[in-house]
């Protein structure tokens, strides 16, 4: 999820409005699975796909020791071929939570501070770096301006052949220094930027003198055995199977293009990753139970500021009020997008955890119907 879109997407339509909506819950066929709403969620997902908002919709729940994963929708257009629930995906911003998690073991290790300003890791590299700090990068305080909020640079736009084009992590800054920050002093506001997670990809490799996607890879993927997710680099495929993404284009008539293949290094640190539904809720499970970072590096994570109106933010983590009868139930984790392919991944902490991939097609998916998923999952 990238700032500064002028085309409003599912995420940012469930933040304006996931503390009004009120879910009318609908009766479901008993679940196959015990404790999780399987009929429920098959059907809201097909209810999408026959709508024409999605050409393919993946889905991992878990509940306990209790795991569900179910695929609707087409892998192409062109074949009809089935979507399958292993299928790969772009996950777009939950990156910024693997980042973070490598940059909290390595406060863990004493390599550095949250409070350490930047210019003490990386001189000369960030204007006005003697203030702005870690934990400003982590929680989007920093100020610094969003590179991809400037024409062209945006991987939610369609940018025809230019979505070929190779970036470096100091070509991404040069773009976002060349304009002010966003405000003056680190720290007295918020302001999403994804200028924050290229700055701490080139901390982690500063400290560790590695790839900052080895060092994920190292810390993160291997023990966890994430065996389908990768950092591609500059590799602009999807490994196989994998449902192609689509976007629709404001033509008359309506067209709607093919924007799977991409050289995702715009993004980098800030976005770039390739995971699987099952490896995104064991990660996210994983991170919030205190396996991935000490308790102390997690409570940071977890200590949250107001964003924006309807969610919160910590150290690469969100924190959202999903509606429940009961009342606002705030699950953990994050969301992300890219063209033709939008993420989401939470968990409550307490055993149950969604994880959700949507490919648009005609047009979004309404905000009701992504709720409600999570909604059924965690009330």
């Amino acid at each position: 999820m990238s700032a500064g879109l002028a085309r409003h997407t599912v995420v940012s339509m469930l933040l304006k409005t996931i503390l009004s909506f009120v879910l009318a819950v609908v009766p479901a066929a008993a679940p196959a699975t015990p404790d999780i709403p399987v009929a429920e969620l098959h059907g809201r997902l097909i209810a999408l796909a026959d709508g024409r908002d999605i050409t393919a919709g993946l889905i991992h729940v878990r509940n306990g020791t209790r795991q569900w994963s179910d695929a609707v929708g087409v892998r192409d257009l062109a074949s009809g071929a089935p979507a399958v629930a292993g299928g790969h995906f772009r996950i777009g911003s939950v990156t910024k939570t693997f980042a973070a998690t490598v940059l909290l073991q390595l406060t863990d290790e004493g390599r550095l501070a949250l409070d350490d300003p930047i210019e003490r890791h990386l001189p000369g590299v960030v204007p006005d770096g003697g203030r702005v700090t870690v934990r400003h990068l982590l929680q989007h305080t920093s100020g610094l301006h969003d590179y991809m909020s400037e024409p062209g640079y945006s991987t939610n736009r369609w940018r025809a052949s230019a979505r070929f084009d190779d970036y470096t992590p100091s070509q991404l800054l040069k773009v976002a220094f060349a304009k002010g920050p966003d405000f003056e002093t680190p720290g007295e506001s918020w302001h999403y930027s994804n200028t924050n997670y290229v700055v701490a990809g080139l901390l982690i490799e500063k400290l560790t003198g590695r790839p900052y996607g080895d060092e994920v890879t190292r810390r993160i993927l291997r023990p966890l055995h994430l065996t389908h997710t990768s950092v591609p680099g500059h590799r602009s495929s999807l490994p196989v199977p994998h449902a192609r993404g689509y976007e629709p284009l404001p033509t008359t008539p309506p067209s709607i293009v093919d924007a799977t293949d991409m050289d995702p290094s715009l993004d980098w640190a800030a976005g770039e990753m390739v995971s699987t539904t099952r490896d995104l809720t064991t990660f996210v499970t994983a991170l919030i139970e205190g396996r991935l970072t000490s308790q102390a590096s997690l409570t940071e994570m977890r200590r949250m500021r107001e964003a924006v109106p309807l969610f919160r933010y910590g150290l690469g983590l969100q924190e959202f009020a999903i509606p429940c009868a009961t009342g606002p139930k705030p699950v953990l984790g994050h969301t992300g997008q890219l063209i033709g392919y939008l993420t989401v991944a939470f968990t409550d902490g307490k055993g149950k955890s969604l994880t959700l991939s949507l490919n648009p097609h005609e047009r979004d998916p309404s905000t009701e119907a992504v709720v409600s998923m999570a909604t059924a999952v965690f009330c």
